[in-house]
């Protein structure tokens, strides 16, 4: 139901329905009453006929002349039966012979009576009527004349016809349908251009939406364009404005201590002066991470950006016998390369130093994740690891799992929080190379 074309299919599925049921419950009422009508004049031509072919006999009673009678009056089992019903004997159409046919009682003067029985079987539609002929020499006498007609090909054709019936409904629904979907297809098809357009913005694959939209859809695309560079424009100049700051800081800082006396260079004002230039770094290196993929920036190779670390933190630890494996693959971060760059080489470099010998670092995408969590980056390493009580802990800033290494406790803290502004996910662990596990879930593919 997220579908917009499959809810406005199945919303006007439903009243079409609904329509052509109520047409086909119509159309076959008036069918009905056709048949019905159809009936009734069979059932009153017999009748006709019987009650003129009728002559008295002999013994005082009535029976039509075999020439006069319908073919089918003749034959068993037909389908049309007819009886006449006298004070001295019942005369019976030989189509009755073998069933046991019951016409009813015998009626009074002027009476008529349109009944259904069973004759057998067969469902019948039975009319009988009370006749009293002015010349009979017997008197004044009401005979008793019916007709009985066989429902089975009436019924055999409203079947058939309310099968007939069903099937046209049912297929003319259907091509409705089918050609709603093809229109539907067609008059959507600039919306999902939009959204597979606004898919490669997001993928890197393109810098802007392209043009020819539709006029109600063209203001959308134009606005999204202009909001996309407003975007870069914004960042763009907001780290400039950041490094300039940095800039600005930093050296009065570092003239200050400068400026301080030889002897006062570990004292007090020495450590303030670098808790200032840690702060001064933490905080603008939280503020210059984009936050979450930058629409139309293109993906960045994680191989590319570890590759590089690794080659500088070797160099960095070239008196230390370091081996750093890569696993990597084709994997691809959704996000700032500088971004990605300070993340890797925090963790990387907090393995090299605490590591024996190993580091390790691999890469896996999962499609099914979340899209901010699609990439998995594994840092691992063999060394003493983080207790599980320093875990939390080490996240913080200006912490540090142990206090006589040196460092500033930066590091980690700037890792989670890069993670967190990228709607990732960050978690600590004891990795099988007998050291500490960081898993980093990011936007990537």
């Amino acid at each position: 139901m997220h579908s917009l074309s499959r809810r406005l299919l199945i919303s006007v599925s439903l009243p079409l329905a609904l329509f052509f049921g109520i047409m086909m419950l119509v159309i076959d009422n008036g069918f009905s009453a056709l048949s019905e009508r159809s009936l009734q004049e069979l059932l009153d031509a017999q009748m006709v006929s019987l009650i003129a072919a009728a002559e008295p006999q002999q013994d005082g009673s009535y029976a039509p002349t075999p020439q006069s009678l319908d073919s089918r009056l003749e034959t068993p089992r037909s389908g049309l039966y007819a009886q006449i019903h006298g004070p001295v004997r019942v005369w019976r159409s030989p189509s009755t012979a073998g069933l046991e046919a019951q016409f009813g009682p015998p009626l009074r003067r002027e009476q008529r009576v349109r009944s259904y029985g069973s004759f057998g079987h067969d469902r019948v539609a039975i009319e009988s009527r009370a006749i009293q002929f002015a010349d009979d020499p017997n008197g004044n006498r009401a005979l008793t004349f019916s007709i009985a007609v066989s429902l089975s090909p009436y019924e055999e054709q409203q079947w058939r016809f309310r099968q007939q019936l069903l099937g046209w409904f049912i297929g003319l629904m259907l091509i409705l349908l089918l050609t709603l979907a093809v229109l539907l297809h067609w008059v959507l098809a600039p919306v999902r251009r939009l959204e597979r357009e606004i898919v490669e913005v997001e993928e890197g694959d393109s810098v802007a939406l392209g043009g020819g939209y539709p006029r109600e859809l063209s203001g959308v695309a134009s606005n999204l364009n202009a909001l996309l560079h407003g975007e870069r424009a914004r960042v763009a100049r907001y780290r400039d404005t950041l490094g300039n700051l940095a800039h600005s800081l930093k050296t009065p800082l570092a003239v200050i201590r400068a400026s301080l006396p030889p002897m006062d260079s570990g004292g007090a004002v020495a450590r303030e002066i670098d808790r200032m230039s840690d702060i001064v770094d933490h905080q603008l290196k939280r503020a210059a991470a984009s936050g979450g993929a930058l629409l139309g920036q293109a993906p960045v190779e994680v191989a590319q950006v570890a590759s590089e670390l690794r080659a500088a933190l070797l160099k960095v630890y070239a008196d230390k016998d370091l081996s750093i494996e890569l696993a990597v693959g084709k994997a691809q971060f959704m996000g700032d390369r500088g971004d990605l760059t300070e993340l890797l080489g925090n963790l990387l470099e907090n393995a090299c130093k605490w590591c024996r010998s190993t580091v390790r670092l691999s890469a896996t995408v999962t499609e099914e994740a979340e899209p901010r969590e699609r990439l998995s980056l594994l840092v691992e390493d063999d060394g003493p690891g983080i207790s599980t009580q320093d875990r939390e802990r080490v996240l913080q800033r200006g912490v540090r799992a142990d206090e006589k290494t040196p460092g500033h406790g930066l590091g980690l803290a700037m890792v989670r929080d890069t993670v967190d502004l990228y709607g990732g996910r960050l978690s600590i662990d004891r990795s099988p190379l007998g050291g500490a596990r960081i898993l980093l879930c990011l936007p990537g593919r």
